[in-house]
């Protein structure tokens, strides 16, 4: 689902550079692509995402992109690259739109949304 408001903000992001924007744009399009069907909201300034249980989220930073799990702290970390050690969330650090690739985005999609499901 895609409104108004999620398109705002999106604007917004673009405010803190096109990098920011793009990567943004691109963990969307993954997200959207991976888990069908896939429902977008906006809340606590980023855009959260469900695909029948909320399963995480992505946020903007003046520095970086925040692709971040609710039942994080459930998933088995295969590639090492969840950063956070807070009781539940994790969250995988996006300095540009390539560390999507890098950073394995497409593999930890399933992982969060089972672990949001309690299927871990």
């Amino acid at each position: 689902m895609t409104n108004k408001s999620i398109e705002a903000l999106v604007d917004d992001f673009r405010t803190l550079g096109i990098e920011r924007f793009e990567t943004v744009q691109a963990v969307r399009a993954l997200v959207k692509k991976t888990l069908k069907p896939c429902d977008e909201e906006v809340k606590y300034g980023g855009i959260l995402f469900a695909s029948g249980v909320q399963f995480g989220g992505v946020f903007v930073y003046k520095d970086h992109v925040s692709v971040e799990f609710g039942s994080g702290a459930k998933i088995k970390d295969p590639y090492g690259y969840l950063e956070g050690n807070g009781k539940f969330r994790r969250h995988l650090k996006l300095l540009n739109a390539d560390d999507i690739k890098t950073k394995k985005l497409d593999a930890y999609l399933p992982l969060a949304l089972a672990a949001a499901m309690n299927k871990t």
